[in-house]
């Protein structure tokens, strides 16, 4: 995802003082990592309580353990992991009191959000998403089910990005990231991703310039992933993590 290290201001310059390190590279910095990482929880590809090792990371990215330290203390910022005292790094979960409550804190900011977007749409903004539902519907005809969970949870975030708040920006990266960990592990195969036609709904309500609208889809499209959850299912652990993250 192209705005991983930009959303959340991720993206830390430091000198190589490492001891062990391999030079300074795009391939081995810690972004990179940090970038694997939420884009496999985003997808869904990393289970909630997989637990990240810190060997396992080295391994895999061919780093030293104090730039695999500060990925999972950055990816902990957010939200993403779990940092465990004695026990290490776990990939987050949520447990359903959280589940409810990132629900609820969508509800808070979402449906205000479209509403404004709707009564004051910015022409630059709204081609940026036409395109992006473009590419939701590329995905699902070729049926990548990665990639339809990724761009489902981008649009929200776009849609905050199209506000021009950095902030609600902000917030709603974290608020899409923690409910693909909730849906990652109350969810199924058949509800992973947003349901077909809704993003395309709120955006025409937008382009429409009809805020009661808007603001009303997007309740409802928020409704209709939470009550898809079953609450008492469990996603398993993985324990491959070269499989997961190894890949470019």
């Amino acid at each position: 995802m192209n705005s991983i290290v930009e959303g959340h201001n991720l993206s830390i310059k430091t000198q190589s003082n490492d001891q062990n390190e391999t030079s300074f590279s795009p391939e081995s910095d810690e972004n990179l990592i940090v970038e694997r990482i939420y884009n496999a929880v985003m997808e869904q590809r990393l289970a909630p309580r997989t637990k990240l090792s810190e060997a396992g990371l080295c391994k895999t990215f061919g780093v030293g353990r104090m730039r695999v330290r500060r990925a999972l203390l950055l990816l902990s910022s957010q939200g993403i992991v779990d940092l465990r005292s004695n026990r290490g790094a776990y990939v987050a979960c949520p447990n359903k009191a959280e589940a409810n409550d990132v629900f609820a804190a969508r509800m808070l900011i979402e449906p205000p959000l479209v509403r404004q977007l709707a009564q004051n749409p910015n022409g630059n903004s709204l081609d940026l998403l036409t395109e992006h539902i473009a590419l939701e519907d590329t995905a699902r005809a070729q049926n990548e089910r990665t990639e339809i969970i990724r761009l489902s949870g981008e649009f929200h975030t776009k849609l905050a990005q199209s506000t021009g708040n950095k902030f609600i920006a902000r917030m709603m990266r974290e608020l899409v990231t923690r409910t693909s960990l909730i849906v990652g592990l109350f969810g199924s195969s058949k509800n992973a991703s947003c349901p077909d036609d809704e993003h395309t709904n709120i955006l025409d309500a937008i382009q429409s310039q009809n805020p009661d609208l808007a603001e009303r889809l997007l309740v409802s499209h928020l409704e209709h992933i939470q009550n898809g959850l079953d609450m008492e299912a469990l996603q398993e652990p993985q324990n491959d993590l070269a499989a997961i993250l190894g890949s470019n």
